[in-house]
């Protein structure tokens, strides 16, 4: 495990990222393993299968905060005065405001001491998981590697960070679209991209910084285009249309893939993830949302999420593909939760609050803490340069490929298999449980769409 840093040190270190962010030291390694595997596309080094996951609403601190060695942080700030981060339960009462402002809001500066709006915020913003709430997350950083200088790439909520993981860019985009929500009785989608409802649009802004109206449909280059012209397979796994968390496929926001039989090529249920890993399906990238109620997500279960993602994890070191993947596993944004790290700041639309990055696999090195400043673009490099694809955008060139947290000297490691939590609250996932014993009397009262 490299030298811990001091704090001083840490958000120094941060904070020179803003420049020339991601400088070429962090650009690449040494090593380089060509290989070729039957069936697959040349590689740089010996990994033929990218598993790109991504979760919800959920900071570095509010996570890993007490994790040995990281960057963390055990007592919040709160206008200026020190607060604890509370335990919190699985199930909440409702969500926390994470909007573009309540981003600006939370960061207030510099001083990162704005969190705790909204009735549920005021009570569970500065809030942290313990080792027993996440134990798999934790050990998976014991034994592969943790990223605490990893940074959502757009400030503000999920939609232009999920963009930024299939493009490196959000085409402007920075808060959700306006009027994309079904009413009651609505027969229309849930979504954010080219099926909205109609009525929707999004706000952008241009290169000059000035806001302006635009359809919910966009068109610009993805990662997934260079892969198709490379002949090189990928799948984006989602919630379908009607069901939750269909918009977090940021693919419906790409007009020439939705409009398209690309769509119907590489767009796969979430819900068939894990009967695909079982029989090695998985194509040479995947792509990953979960359905709304297995995202991590306030104010469904934490704990289901948990035992979620560990069977795609397990399923695929259970699998044939296991000696030649890597896993990215992350949260798209801080939803609201406490961190203490100021963002850098690379251009007018981040970095965003720090989010975890877990790296997963047979190569990953055991136990290292990554210090390098990365964001959802990063995984993208690391991409471009298995497979010798041009850099898509700016985004993509000016971070590192991750090749650092990786040692392809070594044999591959075997799986280390976890159990799943069985004490999850509730009886369903996919029906919400008011756990209004573990709620402050003030809260036992708050309903919402997710409680009807």
């Amino acid at each position: 495990m490299p030298q811990r840093p001091t704090r001083r040190e840490f958000l120094r270190g941060s904070a020179a990222a803003a420049g020339a962010l991601f400088a070429a030291c962090h650009g690449g390694s040494p090593t380089t393993i060509r290989t070729r595997r039957r069936g697959t596309a040349e590689t740089r080094w010996p990994i033929d299968r990218v598993v790109y996951l991504m979760l919800e609403n959920r900071s570095f601190d509010h996570l890993f905060g007490r994790f040995p060695g990281a960057e963390g942080a055990t007592i919040g700030v709160h206008q200026g005065t020190e607060v604890p981060l509370i335990p919190l339960p699985q199930w909440l009462p409702g969500d926390i405001p994470h909007s573009y402002d309540a981003a600006i809001e939370s960061i207030n500066g510099g001083q990162m001491d704005g969190f705790g709006q909204g009735p549920v915020g005021a009570y569970y913003s500065y809030s942290q998981m313990r080792e027993p709430d996440v134990p798999n997350y934790w050990e998976w950083a014991r034994n592969f590697v943790l990223c605490d200088n990893f940074f959502a790439s757009a400030l503000g909520p999920s939609h232009a960070n999920h963009l930024y993981m299939i493009a490196g860019q959000s085409g402007g985009v920075f808060d959700l679209p306006v009027k994309w929500q079904p009413g009651p009785g609505h027969r229309g989608v849930a979504s954010w991209g080219c099926d909205a409802i109609e009525g929707a649009h999004v706000l952008i802004k241009d290169a000059q910084g000035r806001i302006v109206k635009h359809s919910t449909c966009f068109d610009f280059p993805t990662v997934g285009d260079q892969l198709t012209e490379h002949g090189i397979g990928w799948s984006f796994y989602s919630a379908r249309p009607h069901q939750g968390g269909y918009f977090w496929n940021a693919y419906n926001a790409i007009g020439h893939i939705f409009h398209s039989d690309q769509w119907g090529l590489h767009m796969r249920p979430v819900d068939r993830l894990l009967s695909d890993i079982a029989g090695a399906k998985l194509p040479a990238v995947t792509w990953v949302t979960p359905r709304y109620q297995l995202s991590d997500h306030p104010p469904f279960s934490s704990c289901y999420a948990h035992n979620w993602i560990t069977d795609v994890v397990n399923g695929i070191m259970r699998s044939p593909m296991w000696p030649n993947v890597a896993i990215f596993l992350t949260w798209d944004e801080w939803g609201g939760f406490y961190d203490h790290v100021e963002p850098p700041k690379l251009d007018q639309f981040g970095l965003g609050i720090r989010v975890p990055m877990l790296v997963i696999s047979p190569y990953a090195k055991r136990g290292y803490i990554d210090h390098a400043v990365g964001e959802f673009s990063t995984p993208l490099r690391f991409m471009a340069d298995n497979w010798g694809l041009p850099y898509l955008t700016d985004r993509i060139r000016n971070t590192h490929n991750f090749s650092h947290v990786f040692d392809f000297t070594a044999r591959p490691r075997p799986p280390h298999v976890l159990s799943r939590v069985s004490d999850c609250i509730g009886p369903d996932p996919f029906k919400y449980y008011r756990d209004e014993k573990d709620w402050p009397p003030s809260l036992r009262n708050v309903h919402g769409w997710w409680s009807r």
